[in-house]
């Protein structure tokens, strides 16, 4: 082994050291609980209490109300058919929900009922944002956004009180549908991203956490942390956590 091979290395392991550079790789898997389907308010009583939550306790989540949370959002319920209690178009299963919590960043795996691994290190604060720039129609629009669909212009909603112990990000990734346009494919991926977010603010208003459903967030900084394609679109957030 030559001087500069050491050199280098000694470089890379100060730049590491310097910058928190963690590696996915040290964070271990989480293998969720299996559901507990007999939780939770009947149906009517739950839309009947489902609100949009602003405040959170700093308290993390236990491993049940994660699983379960995350089952009701988007796991299988008829697992030989691989139907998830989500539809979705074509049974392409295009969204995926990203976990951000204290430790790190996760993907909801829904054929073995577990987080993977993403990014070690906590970035829940910096993909929120109060007040992304509205685009003009003569500004290029950011990799991600839809293809021909004007953006809204109304000012999103303020970002929450407090900080949620979780933040459920939902990111369609076009390409897995079998066929289909760019718009169709974006359309699609918005509508089934809806129906896991409705998933998700009936589960809660069901079992008593808090969550909202929220459009404003970061997105370049999301794009940029879970190393994002052009096909994949980033369409809401979910806050979650218990009542302060």
């Amino acid at each position: 082994m030559n001087n500069r091979y050491i050199l280098y290395l000694c470089f890379l392991m100060y730049f590491l050291c310097t910058f928190h550079i963690v590696p996915a790789q040290e964070l271990e898997p989480i293998k969720l609980l299996e559901p507990d389907k007999s939780r939770g308010l009947p149906f009517m009583q739950a839309l009947a209490v489902k609100a949009s939550a602003r405040e959170w306790s700093d308290k993390e989540l236990n491993l049940q109300d994660l699983s379960d949370i995350l089952w009701a959002a988007n796991g299988l319920n008829r697992p030989e058919e691989k139907k998830t209690t989500a539809s979705s178009a074509m049974n392409a299963h295009d969204v995926d929900i990203y976990v951000f919590v204290q430790k790190g960043v996760y993907v909801y795996n829904i054929y073995n009922h577990e987080l993977e691994p993403v990014l070690k290190g906590d970035y829940r604060s910096q993909i929120m944002m109060t007040r992304p720039p509205r685009p003009t129609d003569s500004a290029p629009r950011p990799a991600g956004d839809p293809p021909s669909t004007d953006l809204a212009k109304a000012p999103p909603p303020p970002p929450p009180a407090s900080n949620p112990p979780v933040q459920m990000i939902l990111i369609s990734d076009s390409e897995r549908f079998p066929r289909g346009s760019k718009e169709l494919r974006y359309e699609w991926g918005a509508i089934d991203a809806g129906i896991i977010s409705q998933n998700i603010s009936l589960f809660c208003a069901a079992t008593g956490i808090k969550t909202r459903p929220r459009a404003s967030m970061d997105r370049e900084k999301i794009r940029t942390l879970l190393n994002l394609t052009d096909t994949h679109y980033v369409f809401l957030n979910h806050p979650v956590g218990y009542a302060k």
